[in-house]
């Protein structure tokens, strides 16, 4: 046995379930589905099945101690597309939530009578789904109750889902079905290291969404094994991943796949791209962690361990000296932490697009990077910039049309003083809103914040308040900009 064998095999010892892990499951789910039972017999409603789904569920992919558990349960679409037929797809929509919320309050809810299932709550995703925690005194484990049409494949593949988890239990069905227990532990491995690598799921410290249980679970399905993915990993977004055997170019000529970076496509849905929201920040810190892995394997590298705080005492570092702070404060947590996410992404998205150029597309501040880390449970997001050159000439050359162009250089030379030809064009020397990327910065974003997001600190790095900020710079300086 390899040293590579080896290291994965105590590696396995350590993250597969426990069986009394997976006994402490069925039971809890047992209980679940005989109390949801016994209500919508009690009022006489109809659904088709109830199972759990997800890792937890019938892919049995999860780790030691993913207590959490996914429970499905089915309705027959005939019961209700009566009242849908003729709807455009955003009424579709709105019709529908409102069935999944009337099942919600009045059947999912109602049914949670036993002491153990706590707090019962409505969230919101596409539709209204329940989450519950199961409380006793040595286990606390939260349990998503969702409800979604009970579809034929076939009907899927002709018309898409009706709603966004119709697929779902297709997906658990295919990864049941299509891997055996050796890559069932592979996909466990691979989960590991993306945790490991901080790039896993939406709370993913590298990038906007790391790398989801679902794309994990299709990688080892695509390529065999842990092996081959580590060693085609390097080229994955150069190589899509098609059920369908489409091409690259065959893929890129589709328009909702043309800007994705990687493409591992969805066998249950052709027209889905499972990879669609993975960032290419998490691709590439994984990438590179992969490679040291090859070079030299160790288990460190399945430990996933806390963000370390920056080091903010040497004021002369040539990263952090040009880096920047928001702190913030979340004051309304009844705001969902994917909504201040996104939020904070798309201010970091204009933050770079602007910082970058000027609003004729000439070159500003030169490269600007970003990112955003959160920690939701003590309700704090920073978003932390990094731009290349902090103070710019206080005007720049402004190109106009062309010389030949008669009719639009009479009217460039007429609006601007001191123009000049070059190359074939006029120019004119255009003041600068902003010579300083800092005061830029606080302008640009003063209202542009989100109003349940309170600014606690604007600042340098070096300016650093909270234990969250300092984690976001180390998260910039040495898991981001490295390979950007």
């Amino acid at each position: 046995m390899n040293s590579m064998n080896q290291i994965l095999d105590e590696v396995l010892e350590e993250i597969v379930p426990t069986r009394q892990e997976l006994n402490l499951i069925n039971e809890i789910v047992e209980k679940l589905t005989n109390l949801l039972e016994k209500k919508a017999s009690e009022i006489d409603l109809k659904y088709t099945r109830i199972e759990p789904q997800g890792s937890t569920g019938i892919k049995q992919t999860q780790l030691r101690n993913d207590f959490d558990i996914d429970l499905f349960i089915g309705l027959n679409y005939d019961l209700y597309s009566h009242k849908y037929k003729g709807l455009s797809k955003n009424k579709l929509k709105k019709a529908s939530k409102e069935d999944f919320l009337d099942l919600c309050n009045n059947w999912i809810i109602k049914s949670l009578t036993m002491k153990e299932f706590q707090h019962p709550r409505l969230l919101y995703a596409e539709h209204p789904y329940v989450t519950v925690d199961y409380i006793t005194m040595s286990i606390k484990l939260k349990i998503d109750i969702v409800l979604y049409f009970d579809l034929e494949l076939e009907y899927i593949e002709r018309n898409g889902p009706i709603t966004a988890v119709d697929r779902s239990p297709w997906h658990g069905r295919f990864i049941r079905d299509n891997l055996n227990d050796e890559q069932k532990n592979d996909v466990r491995l691979l989960k590991q290291f993306f945790k490991a690598c901080h790039s896993y799921g939406d709370k993913s410290p590298v990038g906007k969404i790391g790398f989801i249980g679902y794309a994990a679970e299709l990688l080892i399905y695509y390529l065999g094994d842990l092996h081959a993915v580590f060693k085609n990993f390097d080229s994955l977004h150069q190589n899509p991943l098609d059920y369908y055997d489409r091409n690259k170019k065959e893929l890129e000529k589709i328009q909702h796949f043309k800007n994705d970076f990687l493409i591992v496509i969805d066998p249950i849905d052709m027209n889905r791209n499972v990879a669609s929201a993975i960032s290419e920040k998490a691709y590439r810190y994984c990438n590179q962690s992969i490679k040291e892995y090859m070079k030299n394997p160790h288990k460190d590298y399945f430990k996933p361990l806390s963000i370390p705080e920056i080091d903010l005492t040497n004021k002369n570092d040539p990263i952090l000296s040009n880096t920047f702070i928001i702190e913030l404060k979340n004051k309304d947590l009844e705001v969902h932490y994917t909504i201040n996410r996104d939020k904070l992404y798309s201010l970091g998205d204009r933050i770079k697009a602007n910082g970058e150029r000027e609003f004729s597309h000439t070159k500003r501040f030169g490269r600007v990077q970003f990112e955003v880390y959160f920690e939701d449970t003590i309700n704090e997001y920073n978003l932390v910039i990094y731009c290349d050159k902090l103070k710019i000439s206080p005007s720049y050359l402004r190109k106009g049309p062309r010389t030949n162009d008669k009719f639009h250089a009479k009217k460039f030379m007429k609006k601007n003083k001191n123009v000049i030809e070059k190359n074939g064009y006029l120019w004119t020397d255009t003041k600068r809103d902003f010579s300083d990327f800092y005061d830029f910065l606080k302008d640009f974003v003063k209202d542009k914040i989100p109003d349940n997001l309170e600014v606690k600190n604007i600042s340098k790095s070096f300016n650093c308040k909270t234990i969250s900020g300092k984690k976001a710079l180390y998260v910039l300086k040495n898991m981001v900009l490295p390979f950007f």
